[in-house]
Formats: structure tokens, C-alpha cells, sequence
């Protein structure tokens, strides 16, 4: 079913914690408590991926790289740790680059069963984090690292997800749409806030249209954004998704109210319950979106 989905139970959630009842009936709000992170921080969830009640693996990780012609990519692939095969997801840092709180976020999908490629495209390109011109020779990079992520013997499908976030999204649009692995290689698009247009493009293209690629994505989509994501990116983020709706594509976008960009990886000194809800729902809702998007394509 088409859609657009707002997640509202992020902010029931936030309003019933938001005061707490004392012995005398008194009301207090939430903030004047003490220590009040730590009543819902949790490590395991951090650094590991780990939700309780739900069923989590211990994860290893390897680095490896792969050709894409002449150009070497590095990339690290990351599993549970036992000797089980499973499904394919190809993971494409955004314009921050391959940094210690994405490589966080690779490790709690990897948890949730599945072998994680993470390709670092400017690494391979000496490309410095955070470019404000986009090099078109990456979106080949991204293309031809589903190949190598296909071809490894602990893989359990024949296809891949292609899972990723900020720039990282128009990457893989580029890699499903322009180097035309939607055919043979890509089953599924999951990106949360994706840049849904060419970083080159000029200002009012960037506001106001989006990548023309998206209306020939025809692959499942699952997109997530922040209520209050940036106007520019948010406008164009829910412009492509309303046309590719009428296009009749297969496109849910997942609309989390009280956060913004970056909820999924936003760092501890700055993280708020609310990212934390967010990022865990949109989790594990990409986590059920790509098995049943993967299941066809078992071996």
C-alpha cells in the first residue's frame, strides 16, 4: 500500500514521561529530576544495537575492499558472529563520510541479522569528509560494491537492500537508477533523509524539484525524516515521495514529530529521547521492510 505514515507514537510516549508522580501526589516535570539521562540511555543499544525483547546478535566486523575498475574501495563488512548465512544490505555513508557515529549505526542494523557492506567512497576517491561538490565517479563506486557484496559465501540472497542516509541517498539512488542495479542486484531502497536531489544542481532545483531518478526508481522505498528536518531537504524529500505515489511506486515515507536530522546517528552530549524512539522504530522497521523485500531472492 502507497503511503505516507506520521509516527505518532513517539510522541505519546514523550508525553506520558513527561512529568513524574511522587508519593504526595505531587507533579514534577521530567527535567527537574536528576540524572534524568540515565533513566533511559542505554550502551548496549549504542554501540552494539541491542533492544530488549527483541531478538539481537553479537556482531563482528572485517575490512575488506573491492575494485571498481582501476580504483580501489574500502569498505568494512559487518555480520553476527557465528557461522549462519544472511541477507544482503549494501550500507552508503552520507556527506559526513565513514565516521565513528555512522559506523554505530552499520553495527545496530548488522544486529538485527543481516552482512553489512559499508563501502567508504571517499576514502577511495581522497575525498575530505563533508564535500560540498559532489564527484559523480562515487555513484559507480556504490554500484559495483553490491556485486562484490553478493558475491560473498555468507550471504544469503541473491539481491541486496541498499540502506543509507543524507547524501548517501542520492548515491544509491544513483547506483539503483543510473547504473541500473534495480535489474540484477538491488531489491529494496531504504535511506533516511535522504538528499533527494544532485548536490551540484542549483539552488531552486535543490528547494524546489528533486532528482529525476526517483521517478524511475522501481524497487520498494522506505524513507524516514524528522518532523522538523531542513526545510530544503524536507520539501524535496516529500515533493519526490507525493510524485512517485501518483507514478503508482512502491514509496512509504515515515514521519517521526520532535526530531530532526540526524536523529539516527545525533551524538550523546546532544541526543534526546526522542532520537532514541525514532532511530528504534526506524530500525526495526527497515529491519522487517528488507527481509520482505529480500525473501524472494533467497538462495
Amino acid at each position: 500500500m502507497k503511503r505516507i505514515l506520521s509516527a505518532l507514537a513517539g510522541a505519546f510516549l514523550l508525553t506520558l514521561i513527561s512529568v513524574s508522580v511522587f508519593a504526595d501526589g505531587h507533579q514534577t516535570p521530567y527535567h527537574h529530576i536528576a540524572n534524568q539521562k540515565e533513566e533511559w540511555w542505554d550502551d548496549a543499544w549504542w554501540n552494539d544495537g541491542v533492544i530488549e525483547g527483541v531478538n539481537s546478535y553479537p556482531v563482528v566486523e572485517r575490512s575488506v575492499s573491492y575494485m571498481n575498475g582501476d580504483v580501489e574501495v574500502p569498505a568494512v563488512i559487518l555480520r553476527p558472529d557465528d557461522d549462519n548465512t544472511y541477507p544482503a544490505v549494501l550500507f552508503q555513508h552520507g556527506r559526513a563520510g565513514w565516521m565513528d557515529l555512522i559506523h554505530r549505526h552499520a553495527r545496530r542494523l548488522a544486529a538485527r541479522g543481516f552482512v553489512v557492506l559499508a563501502p567508504d567512497v571517499y576514502a577511495a576517491r581522497f575525498i575530505d569528509p563533508r564535500p560540498i561538490a559532489h564527484d559523480y565517479e562515487t555513484e559507480g563506486d556504490v554500484a559495483a560494491g553490491l556485486d562484490y557484496l553478493l558475491s560473498l559465501p555468507d550471504v544469503s540472497t541473491r539481491r541486496a537492500c541498499l540502506y543509507s542516509h543524507t547524501r548517501g541517498g542520492y548515491y544509491t539512488l544513483k547506483a539503483a537508477v543510473t547504473y541500473k542495479r534495480q535489474e540484477d542486484a538491488a531489491a529494496c531502497y531504504v535511506s533516511y533523509y535522504p538528499h533527494m536531489q544532485d548536490p551540484n544542481a542549483p539552488e531552486a532545483e535543490q528547494v524546489y524539484r528533486y532528482a529525476g531518478e526517483a521517478d524511475r526508481l522501481e524497487i520498494p522505498a522506505l524513507i524516514f525524516i524528522g518532523e522538523h528536518e531542513q526545510y530544503q531537504r524536507k520539501r524535496s524529500i516529500e515533493t519526490a515521495v507525493n510524485a512517485m505515489m501518483e507514478h503508482g511506486q512502491d514509496v512509504t515515507l515515515m514521519t517521526y514529530p520532535g526530531v530532526g536530522r540526524g536523529f539516527d546517528f545525533r551524538p550523546p552530549n546532544i541526543r534526546t529521547f526522542a532520537d532514541d524512539l525514532a532511530s528504534k522504530d526506524a530500525l526495526m522497521r527497515a529491519a522487517r521492510f528488507i527481509r520482505s523485500n529480500l525473501e524472494p531472492f533467497q538462495k
